[in-house]
């Protein structure tokens, strides 16, 4: 008998390519790119499964379509305390804001962990959802990115633009 535990998957379309969705019995645990430096192919032993994530699909489909701001989703990403710290105060950066790693690293009260926050924070699991797109340089400059700068460009222009209410703008070109 395995006493390994189940971990289900699904793809989901997107404006910025096909995005795989990883869940576990207690709740989203990643979220990977098509493309990107953080391209991950699922494990042998892992379930297709949409019905298991459509509570993300569901609100991941609602962003993109300009509906959703804030995801209410059961989280479980894995990482140290550390980490988690870092991802949680990621949850809390506004829709349509940007912030500097400083500014990051002083939330929680780390305030001269600022290279410690930018690594924390390349490795989240949950891009989107945890919107590590919207952590930027000090200087206003686009950082590094999971998804790739292109993918980073498109979420910040796009949030811009329904923040302030233009849902009929252009939308910004294609990341893919």
């Amino acid at each position: 008998m395995s006493t390994q535990e189940t971990i289900w998957y699904d793809e989901l379309p997107t404006p910025i390519g096909r995005l795989r969705l990883v869940a576990d019995a207690q709740g989203l645990r990643e979220v990977w790119f098509e493309s990107g430096r953080h391209q991950k192919m699922p494990a042998p032993h892992w379930k297709r499964d949409a019905g298991r994530l459509a509570f993300a699909r569901v609100q991941l489909e609602e962003y993109f379509a300009g509906t959703r701001q804030t995801f209410a989703l059961p989280l479980h990403p894995l990482g140290t305390p550390f980490q988690l710290a870092v991802w949680q105060a990621l949850a809390r950066i506004p829709y349509g804001v940007t912030t500097s790693y400083g500014e990051l690293a002083r939330r929680i009260d780390q305030p001269l962990a600022v290279r410690a926050v930018g690594a924390a924070n390349g490795r989240n699991p949950l891009p989107i959802v945890l919107p590590c797109h919207r952590v930027i340089g000090a200087d206003g400059s686009l950082t590094g990115f999971g998804g790739g700068l292109p993918v980073k460009r498109f979420l910040l222009a796009f949030e811009q633009r329904i923040a302030h209410g233009d849902l009929f703008a252009a939308p910004p070109a294609s990341a893919q």
